[in-house]
């Protein structure tokens, strides 16, 4: 068990959360949430010992120890892989650094014998003999090669160096396990071996993670940073956001009686526990489940933008013809003589580790980019609204956000305009700021807010959750569900991918391309190199923002 005793942890004149008190107790998975920026990684930092609060303490039940996910690719640069991960248990590893100097000795005294022989029965008792056989296993299950197993850590790729560092927090069975956006460029066969990693692990597990799939997947509990304070649920994401967004509309119907909404409660749970986790876990989730109390649940204050895309125009038959394009970019091929066609029911997903491929692609649909061969062409009922992945240039300008989503609306009235900005939470004078003083996920709104206002009936996204808060990204997710017309897009969320798609194409490192006509998930599990070639990432600023 872990607990945080009135922790308050304060930056400059700002409390980032005060006065926290929470106890994580064995054999529950927690996911911490909470809006960007709201110090989720940092309050790991604090449980982990790496950052002192201002006020307050941790306390961790003695003798059980406590593991946490490096974030430092490159602390163990000078050692070998195992080495790397069996230093997951400090004491064991240097009970076995200790029993080499002692071994290697040339002059073998009594005292060195007592010593070796005190060490080698703590090294039986913690199962030492088996560390190297375990660390391999946990290697193995996550993708690393054997032959990179005593390879130095210098020497790796980063995609293997992340893969052994997870491996290193999950030896040894620690008693509290912390992790830090652990799926983070792990490729999807790495992500589906952890889920069945921690759904069968007995102690305490804390995690901060941007993917609501894997969440649902693991977490028998909700933190949810909020308010300043942490409040914890029963039940993964999902249940916590339907349960939260529940109470919100029942608090709306005050003249309705308790138990009608006590009622509404309870049938809910029933349906969200016949669903629950295969794990074993699941017995004692639903029993926590039916526990739960209306009172229990307090609605969130964060808000969640209102997306919803609705077109002009209804598409016709004919949406888009693409024939034998090709693109070479810095001499790499990165399209070979693309073909597809998309019909009018399509939400098509744009997916593989080739991430230069989709864009030119997308960019080249958009206008934007001249592929050196081969051609496409739109239907002439379709209109489209793109959404680049890299929109540096389009905020670069001091203009006012109201005037510059003015000049794509049919209706040139500011008032108008700024009912879009509203419900995608630009209040008052938010809207009057200026397009480049924006953060990253005023701007992603920005851009989301120009596609609605255009009523397009094609719609093309270049990575959109990008800098989103989970709110965002789960109104975003809600809107591409509902739109009625097409939509081209990649997206690092695999759960938007798989509730969105009807439809996959691949593109392949060597610029060619797969096509079928399926869910995400049916694609996966249609095709075991596929799983390896999907790799799931953060940008940059969403790891910053935890």
């Amino acid at each position: 068990m872990i607990s945080a005793n009135n922790i308050t942890l304060r930056i400059g004149k700002k409390a980032l959360f005060e006065d926290v008190n929470i106890k994580f107790t064995e054999g529950n998975c927690y996911g911490l949430i909470g809006a960007n920026g709201a110090g989720k990684s940092t309050f790991l930092k604090i449980l982990s010992g790496q950052l002192e609060p201002t006020s307050g303490d941790i306390a961790i039940t003695p003798g059980q120890r406590l593991s946490f996910l490096q974030q430092d690719h490159f602390k163990y640069d000078e050692f070998t892989v195992l080495d790397t991960v069996i230093m997951g248990n400090k004491r064991l590893y240097d009970i076995m650094k200790e029993k080499e100097t002692i071994y290697m000795k040339e002059n073998f005294s009594d005292e060195d014998g007592i010593r070796a022989s005190e060490l080698e029965a703590e090294f039986a008792d913690m199962d030492g003999w088996n560390a190297e056989s375990d660390a391999a296993t946990l290697l193995n299950g996550l993708g690393v090669p054997t032959d990179d197993h005593y390879t130095l850590m210098a020497d790796l790729p980063g995609a293997i160096k992340v893969k052994v560092l997870l491996a290193q927090a999950l030896f040894g069975n620690p008693d509290i396990l912390l992790l830090d956006e652990p799926t983070n460029h792990l490729d999807l066969d790495a992500i589906s071996w952890l889920e069945e990693f921690l759904i069968n692990f007995e102690n305490t597990v804390i995690v901060v993670s941007h993917d609501r799939y894997f969440l649902n997947k693991v977490c028998t509990n909700i933190a949810d940073m909020d308010y300043g304070k942490i409040q914890l649920y029963a039940g993964n994401y999902d249940f916590w956001y339907e349960s939260s967004q529940l109470i919100v509309r029942q608090m709306k119907e005050a003249n309705k009686k308790k138990e009608e909404k006590i009622k509404e409660l309870q049938e809910f749970i029933q349906r969200f526990s016949a669903n629950a986790s295969k794990s074993k876990q699941a017995t004692s989730r639903k029993r926590a489940l039916e526990k739960i109390q209306l009172d229990e649940i307090r609605p969130s204050s964060r808000k969640y933008p209102y997306i919803d895309f609705r077109p002009e125009r209804e598409i016709g038959n004919d949406v888009l013809f693409v024939e034998g394009i090709s693109k070479t970019i810095d001499g790499v091929k990165v399209l070979d003589n693309i073909s597809f066609t998309v019909n009018h029911d399509d939400k098509i997903a744009f997916v593989g580790g080739n991430e230069l491929a989709k864009t030119t692609m997308f960019k080249i649909l958009a206008g934007e980019l001249e592929p050196d061969e081969g051609s496409y062409k739109w239907g002439v009922t379709t209109s489209q609204s793109y959404f680049p992945k890299d929109n540096t240039t389009i905020f670069d300008t001091d203009e006012l956000i109201v005037d510059w989503l003015t000049q794509y609306s049919e209706i040139k009235d500011a008032t108008y305009v700024r009912g879009f900005l509203g419900r995608m939470l630009f209040a008052g004078e938010d809207g009057v700021k200026k397009m480049r003083v924006l953060s990253g996920g005023e701007k992603v709104r920005v851009l989301l807010s120009r596609m609605m206002i255009m009523g397009s009936n094609v719609l093309m996204f270049d990575e959109p959750t990008d800098h989103l808060d989970m709110e965002s990204i789960t109104a975003l997710n809600n809107g591409m569900i509902k739109f009625p017309g097409v939509i081209l897009f990649a997206c690092r969320d695999h759960q938007v991918v798989q509730t969105t798609a009807n439809r996959i194409i691949e593109f392949l490192p060597n610029g060619s391309m797969i096509d079928k006509i399926t869910t995400y998930d049916e694609y996966l599990d249609s095709d075991e190199m596929a799983r390896k070639r999907q790799v799931y990432s953060m940008s940059e600023d969403d790891e910053k923002d935890n």
